[in-house]
């Protein structure tokens, strides 16, 4: 009898292996995945490291049944999956939690959680108990969220706590994170981490994709790096650095990112001047930005920032409060008409308000100057590919095609596209505002955009930075006014920042 529960717990105790075996997957003019090899074991946390464009979202795509591979397997406890279809990986215990959300805006956020195994009693949905299950869920994660409201209600940061407990909710032995904690507040990452955790004590095989490298130290065990679709090296989180591991990314050394920055020091007059600005989500706001200079707005998720950008460029409604560009009073209606007037915005969420993301690199890129393409009544697509080629040159967009959808591009690219839209020969831009321009890229990509930032500041362009990264703001930007409650709390040069004076001020009610 002894023998036979020791058996039974040696069953129990079993480590489980989710094996990837020669995947190789090519899009046209892209060899996205190159015969990769990897095993990831129950109890730990893998990362899964790379430039943007390395391969890692379509690995997941891959394991998600979303796309088949071309060659190669892909084994659970040694057996091969077949992952011809998200609902079929699902059924075999595979979870992919997406940076983009997979959820139903207009259903509630019970129905989004159980989609698919909703209660049925006597052939109806039990309401009572979808709530009631649902409810137990939302008071294990900690969260205010009501589970009969629609998504679509929810701001960001929650909906992507819905998407994490949907996952949570199959109790799947494998489950893929791809930058879950892009929107989160700090509050919510350490509640994922929490359960993270939880997770990998529950033996479940744990997959994590992050461009944050603080996040990998914290919450991973082991490392894959990927580089132009092929497997590089495998390491132990424990045993490795970050000088090391940016190096196996990006195949080079590229040093003290910060510190090799090329800067303007030349500022000229008072480009943009904002004077007690309120909203409906931000008081009494003022700032000036001088030509060729670099402000940063800092703060914690929510105080915001966003919202004041949105402000200045016609998105949102201003209560009161007066904007002077160029020391003239301007007033906004809408975005065209601050486009007109020299200001560019690169939104915060770039897929769903910065790009058409099915239509090709050259259309996205001409956006804001359709009309000077004109040759008569048609678009003069000479013209179009020219400037195209001219943003891909300039920034190193990486596509075999100018006509490529964006929406096949990597983020780091689709970034690009939004800057050679705004910086193109045949735009006037006075004012470039930049929310979250890093978010979800690459370090080789990102001391690129670091880079680009300073160069626009060197051709007089005032440039408005916002990152929830306080690293980079207070690296990059010349000046750091930090918001709280839709207030400034303060202002620090950037010679003088740190971390710690940053955000005691980011905390000031």
């Amino acid at each position: 009898m002894e023998l036979e529960q020791k058996a039974a717990q040696t069953v129990e105790k079993k480590v489980r292996t989710l094996e990837f075996k020669n995947i190789s997957k090519a899009f046209p003019g892209v060899q996205a995945l190159d015969d990769v090899s990897f095993t990831a074991v129950g109890g730990k946390v893998l990362a899964l490291l790379g430039e943007n464009g390395a391969g890692k979202s379509t690995l997941l795509k891959i394991l998600s049944g979303d796309i088949p591979c071309d060659e190669g397997q892909i084994l659970l406890d040694g057996e091969p999956l077949a992952l011809t279809s998200p609902n079929k990986a699902i059924n075999l215990g595979i979870s992919v939690i997406y940076q983009e959300r997979q959820l139903i805006p207009s259903m509630s956020v019970m129905e989004n959680i159980f989609l698919g195994a909703l209660p049925v009693r006597s052939g109806f949905v039990s309401y009572k108990e979808l709530k009631a299950q649902t409810q137990a869920i939302i008071d294990e994660f900690g969260l205010p969220i009501d589970p009969t409201v629609p998504v679509a209600a929810l701001s960001i940061a929650h909906q992507q706590m819905v998407e994490i407990m949907k996952a949570y909710r199959r109790n799947s032995p494998v489950i893929a994170f791809d930058e879950p904690t892009a929107p989160l507040t700090d509050k919510e990452i350490d509640i994922l981490f929490g359960l993270i955790k939880r997770l990998k004590e529950e033996g479940k095989i744990i997959i994590y994709v992050s461009h944050r490298m603080k996040e990998i130290f914290q919450i991973t065990d082991e490392i894959v790096v990927l580089k132009d679709g092929k497997f590089v090296t495998k390491l132990n989180t424990s045993e490795t650095n970050e000088q090391e591991l940016i190096k196996a990314m990006v195949g080079r050394d590229i040093g003290d990112t910060y510190a090799n920055l090329s800067r303007n020091d030349k500022y000229g007059d008072v480009v943009l001047e904002v004077n007690n600005l309120t909203t409906y989500a931000v008081h009494d706001v003022s700032f000036k930005l001088r030509k060729g200079e670099v402000i940063g707005l800092a703060g914690l998720v929510g105080a915001g920032r966003t919202e004041v950008v949105r402000a200045i460029f016609g998105a949102d409604p201003i209560i009161s409060g007066e904007i002077k560009l160029e020391g003239k009073p301007v007033k906004f209606k809408t975005p065209r008409d601050a486009i007109n007037a020299g200001i560019a915005l690169c939104p915060e969420d770039r897929k769903e308000q910065g790009l058409i993301l099915w239509a090709p690199i050259t259309h996205n890129v001409s956006l804001p100057v359709l009309k000077k393409l004109k040759k008569f009544l048609f678009l003069d697509a000479k013209a179009e590919d020219d400037l195209t080629l001219g943003a891909i040159q300039q920034y190193s967009i990486k596509t075999p095609t100018l006509d490529k959808k964006v929406l096949e591009l990597s983020g780091g690219n689709q970034q690009k596209v939004i800057l050679g839209r705004w910086t193109s020969k045949l735009v006037t831009t006075k004012v470039l505002i930049l929310d979250e321009p890093t978010k979800g890229i690459d370090v080789g990509t990102k001391a690129e955009i670091y880079q680009m930032v300073c160069d626009f500041a060197k051709q007089g362009i005032g440039v408005i930075f916002i990152s929830s990264e306080l690293t980079e703001v207070i690296n990059v930007a010349d000046t750091i006014y930090v918001m709280h409650n839709g207030r400034i709390t303060g202002s620090v040069k950037r010679e003088e920042a740190t971390e710690e004076n940053v955000l005691a001020l980011a905390m000031l009610e």
